[in-house]
């Protein structure tokens, strides 16, 4: 996957639809970033959060033409439905779960966009969060460039009895199968918070470092009040970063110390095997002031650093 294409499953993630005429009104109301002024053939990455501010739930939406798409790990889907239908009151707004009817198909490596024209998908170059529906061998796909900002990487969204299909076909023109653990490696070493790992009902936006989800002029959402007043009066005191790990790898949950004292938590760690050797890295958060000084989890040595991590998907 480093220096060439892997394909992987995707089936943690659930998609459902938004239709009716008050959809875009309804969801740009619903969420952090700006969904009203979204073009048809691109996507946004919003948080959910309570009235006081805090991350209820984490989605991607899609202007799909007609509907939206919402896009979200299966982990928080029916938390997430739950919600919307709590506040759609006199809304023209439908939910429809697609997960019955479209499954994702996961394409990462530098060589994706080749291997993938090589399959018959003569793609354009798309940004970050753009979609394209195309066809191979007669069957209708969309094709998405995900925002991992380490690693060229795609979502083939199909439906669901032509899986199967997609599936062999990329295969047979020689991209390589990985399994959920070398997916969750990439998404470590690419520095991407997971819902309910990474990010919580306890964390308020600004301190995930995840900007991308936040739009400050998109008018009034639930929550908005508090991601204003943190914007206006200055960074919060934590914040959420990669570690460099040297020692004993770190559990999820294990306190970052400094001077004895505890400053942070790691939340996600792993230990990368580059064709150099094992490099052990850590996500998690740290109050803003101490992330560099010398920190320590358990009996591992720490040094905080930007993410994504420096230097892994240029091995080989």
């Amino acid at each position: 996957m480093l220096s060439g294409c892997a394909v992987f499953e995707l089936g943690d993630r659930a998609k459902f639809s938004l239709s009716g005429n008050d959809r875009v009104r309804w969801l740009n109301g619903m969420v952090t970033n700006k969904v009203r002024d979204l073009a048809p053939g691109q996507g946004i990455y919003a948080f959910v959060l309570n009235p006081q501010g805090r991350i209820l739930g984490d989605l991607y939406a899609y202007n799909r033409g007609e509907s939206l798409l919402v896009d979200t790990d299966r982990s928080q889907a029916e938390k997430l439905l739950s919600i919307f239908r709590k506040y759609i009151i006199m809304d023209k707004v439908e939910i429809e779960d697609l997960g019955e009817k479209l499954v994702a198909i996961g394409v990462a490596g530098p060589k994706s966009h080749t291997v993938l024209a090589k399959c018959g998908l003569d793609l354009p170059q798309l940004a970050a969060l753009q979609f394209v529906d195309v066809s191979l061998q007669g069957l209708a796909l969309t094709i998405l460039r995900t925002d991992n900002p380490a690693l060229e990487s795609y979502e083939i969204w199909v439906a669901l009895e032509h899986r199967s299909a997609v599936w062999s076909a990329l295969t047979n023109s020689g991209v390589a199968p990985v399994g959920a653990e070398t997916v969750e490696l990439l998404r470590i070493a690419g520095g991407i918070p997971r819902y309910g790992q990474d990010i919580g009902e306890h964390d308020l936006p600004q301190e995930t470092e995840q900007l991308r989800a936040l739009n400050f002029n998109k008018g009034c959402y639930i929550g908005q009040e508090i991601v204003e007043r943190i914007r206006s009066r200055g960074n919060v005191h934590r914040k959420f970063t990669g570690f460099e790990v040297q020692g004993p790898l770190p559990t999820n949950g294990t306190k970052i110390q400094a001077d004895g004292k505890d400053v942070g938590e790691i939340t996600s760690a792993a230990s990368l095997p580059l064709a150099s050797g094992p490099r052990q890295v850590a996500l998690g958060y740290i109050r803003r002031e101490l992330a560099n000084q010398p920190l320590q989890a358990g009996n591992a040595q720490l040094t905080a650093t930007e993410i994504p991590f420096l230097g892994i998907f240029q091995e080989s």
